[in-house]
């Protein structure tokens, strides 16, 4: 089969990244794969590019998926990235495909599904209502306001050390500008961010927050994005907390939201506890897999 591997121009241009792409077509000009190679550009994960490749299934096995990752590898190689990172369903074709291109696993995610409509509300409201000797919890939706801004952003340091195994994830820099860009990006696709924090009280800085993004037509499913708690203040429960209180408020703001979406790294045992604890059930294992370049 005469397969042809054509680069295309790709406008996705965001907030920490820029993203290439390749389609492959055959002999009769009809696509049968394609691949998408993300380059992130925000400092502390300039060495890394992200890969999605995609073979019609009737397609594979031709040498198609090969052909597309070898013009996506040499592009990042030539750009100065130090690793190609993809994620795949445990015991896909994908799976068996990086496997077999030389990529090592380096990450296990579990991902885990809260039927909102049967959620223990009961249950929710009594962790939410244990006192917390010097926190608060408060909450918005959108951007954050600006007398918590300055603190938000510096709570964001929370997620350094987050469990990534032997994944080169490299850090995220964050400031109030870059708070404040992520969550325009969410409000101009018409979601809504919903985010929970504990404030010290001592000095009303934000100890830890979680972040909930629920679709903008109020139905289907919405998902978890970060929870961090900093290191000086972990011990007391907080990541429980608010988690308890995002999905409280959730219930009673989204009746129509079908489950909320968390995943989550298997070696996270503190985060895999709290989903369990509320109610969480695992659905799905994802792998991310690494090409050291």
């Amino acid at each position: 089969m005469s397969i042809r591997i054509t680069p295309l121009t790709d406008p996705d241009h965001g907030l920490s990244s820029r993203r290439l792409a390749w389609l492959a077509t055959d002999s009769d000009a009809i696509p049968v794969g394609s691949a998408f190679l993300r380059l992130f550009t925000n400092s502390g994960q300039e060495h890394r590019a992200e890969l999605d490749i995609r073979v019609h299934p009737s397609e594979r096995r031709n040498r198609i998926g090969s052909r597309l990752l070898d013009a996506a590898v040499t592009t990042a190689r030539e750009d100065g990235r130090r690793c190609v990172v993809a994620q795949t369903e445990a015991g896909s074709a994908g799976d068996r495909f990086l496997a077999a291109q030389g990529f090592r696993k380096v990450l296990a995610l579990t991902y885990a599904r809260l039927a909102l409509a049967e959620a223990n509300i009961t249950a929710l409201s009594e962790i939410v209502e244990q006192p917390h000797p010097g926190y608060r919890l408060e909450s918005w939706d959108g951007m954050v306001p600006d007398g918590l801004a300055r603190t938000f952003a510096a709570s964001r340091r929370a997620m350094d050390d987050m469990p990534m195994d032997e994944a080169d994830f490299g850090t995220v820099v964050w400031d109030v500008e870059r708070v404040r860009a992520a969550a325009q990006v969410i409000e101009e696709r018409g979601d809504l961010l919903h985010t929970v924090v504990a404030i010290d009280t001592s000095d009303n800085s934000i100890a830890a927050f979680t972040e909930l993004v629920i679709p903008g037509k109020g139905k289907g499913e919405g998902l978890h994005y970060g929870t961090g708690v900093l290191p000086e203040h972990r011990g007391h429960g907080l990541g429980r907390w608010m988690k308890a209180e995002s999905i409280r408020q959730a219930h009673r703001a989204h009746p129509d939201v079908d489950g909320l979406i968390t995943d989550t790294a298997d070696s996270n045992t503190y985060m895999r506890h709290i989903n369990d604890s509320l109610g969480y059930v695992p659905t799905r294992k994802v792998l991310d897999y690494q090409l050291d370049l």
